[in-house]
Parts: structure tokens; C-alpha cells; sequence
């Protein structure tokens, strides 16, 4: 099946989490294409910064703010709308991850905010822009991109990551929910479940980290797969066999293997 041509100097993205890691990348390969961005984030000196190094830095636009505003956040969507004439592709990348144990109570915070961020901002992101990609024409619609961000410690519940892994899992399973929902309109939802990518994010982990992947090609990676419309896919491919292979073991299997696996670490 061939992909459909939505890169290029027409296509409007919409991307939280911008001012680091994957969002920042994506953001340097959608304005290498040529994209108009929405940049989304909390620090206003970091997202300046990036669309002042991005080519055509006049015609993006950034959004400081918090996602789990979610006026703020929609107010977002709609002034990128309203300049725009809409938005093809959106991308709910704002995530955080922290290591959280059960049975400390002040670990609730931390397990609340990472659900708030990771899962129901992924919601808030994509509401604002339904109803708008709906009501565009046939042949815009199947233009549409609404892509979360999972992660392969989605897959099964990692120890001492509880919250991030019930966040992730919960924005894979939402995601698919979605796919389901928007089918007949033409739109596409897309899951994209990293791995380990060398980010500020995944340098804090003490822990060796298998098929370790530069972010610039991830982000490379990612674009070729949000504009095929795939429904789902792990980057690297290698994480996505291990996925596969952990989905089969059966729970005593896995248990006895990952009982002692290294955790995330807290913070006190």
C-alpha cells in the first residue's frame, strides 16, 4: 500500500513535549520537510530557542504551557487552528517518567502527575482537533495524523515503574480505542512504542539499555511511520520482537525473570 504524500510545505503539526527529547527531534525532522509546527511546552526560553534554530523559524509557532492545563491547552489548539486553517498531524509526545514504589504513600504525587501528563493530556491534546479534522473535506481528512506516544514499558509492568508503565499501557490501549472510533471518518491514529532512545530522559537510568537507538533517527523513523498511517509500531524494530516475545511468557516466567530487574530510580 502506498503512503500517503502528508510531509511537505502544506503539512501543519501540532506537537507537545517540544522543547527535549523525541519532541525536539521530531520537531527538527518535520521542519527539515518543510512543516508549519505548533511547539508545546512548559519552558519558554527552551521552545524560543528551537524554533529559532528550526529553518522557516517565522512560521512556526510556540505555546508555553502545561498540558495537564487543559484550557490552556486547548486554547493552544485553537489559535494553531484558527491561523492555520486546521491541523494534519498531532502528536501527544509530553511525557515523564519516575520511578514510584506502592508501598511509600508520598509516591502517590508522583504516580498521580505521571498519569496526568502521560495519559489524560494525551486525551486533552487530541479533543480540541477532532471535530475540525471531521467536518474537512474527504480528501483532507485522509491527510489527519492523531498519533500518542506509548512505550514498550507498555507492554508488561516493569518493577519500580508502575506509574509509567500504567501510563503507557493505558495510552496504547486508548489509542487503539480511538482507531476504532475515528475508522469510518478517514482519520488515523497512530501508536508509536519507543524503546530506549538516547534522550535527557533515558540517560539518568543506571541500567544497561539493550538496542539504545539515537534519537535522530528514531525521530526519522517515526515520521516515515506516522505518514504510512501505521497503526502501530515499535522503534527500534529489535524492541518490537522483545515486545512480542513478552506478551507470550506466561506470568510466572515472567515474573521469575523480571523480579530482579533493575528499577527507576525515586526521588526522595
Amino acid at each position: 500500500m502506498t503512503s500517503l504524500p502528508i510531509v511537505g510545505a502544506s503539512l501543519r503539526v501540532f506537537l507537545t513535549g517540544a522543547s527535549s527529547g523525541l519532541g525536539m527531534a521530531l520537531a527538527r525532522a518535520y521542519a527539515s520537510q518543510g512543516a508549519v509546527l505548533g511547539l508545546v511546552a512548559r519552558r519558554t526560553a527552551e521552545l524560543e530557542a528551537l524554533r529559532a534554530a528550526l529553518p522557516h523559524a517565522e512560521r512556526h509557532r510556540v505555546y508555553a504551557l502545561d498540558v495537564t492545563d487543559h484550557a490552556a491547552l486547548a486554547a493552544a489548539a485553537t489559535s494553531f487552528m484558527d491561523e492555520f486553517g486546521g491541523a494534519d498531524v498531532v502528536i501527544a509526545n509530553a511525557g515523564i517518567s519516575q520511578g514510584t514504589l506502592t508501598e511509600f504513600q508520598e509516591d502517590l504525587a508522583a504516580f498521580e502527575r505521571i498519569l496526568a501528563v502521560n495519559v489524560t493530556a494525551t486525551f486533552a491534546t487530541f479533543t480540541p482537533f477532532v471535530a475540525r479534522m471531521k467536518a474537512s473535506p474527504e480528501a483532507q481528512r485522509r491527510r489527519c495524523r492523531l498519533v500518542g506516544i506509548g512505550s514498550v514499558a507498555g507492554i508488561r509492568g516493569l518493577p519500580g515503574a508502575g506509574a509509567y508503565s500504567a501510563s503507557k499501557s493505558a495510552v496504547i490501549s486508548y489509542c487503539e480505542s480511538l482507531r476504532v472510533e475515528l475508522r469510518a471518518s478517514g482519520i488515523k491514529v497512530v501508536t508509536i512504542a519507543p524503546g530506549y532512545i538516547d534522550t535527557p530522559m533515558t540517560r539518568v537510568n543506571t541500567y544497561r539499555m539493550p538496542f539504545l537507538m539515537p534519537v535522530e533517527r528514531f525521530a526519522a523513523r517515526a515520521v516515515q511511520t506516522i505518514d504510512e498511517g501505521v497503526s502501530y509500531r515499535v522503534i527500534p524494530w529489535q524492541m518490537g520482537v522483545v515486545a512480542k516475545l513478552l506478551r507470550m511468557l506466561p506470568n510466572w516466567l515472567y515474573d521469575m525473570a523480571f523480579a530482579r530487574a533493575p528499577h527507576k530510580q525515586r526521588k526522595p
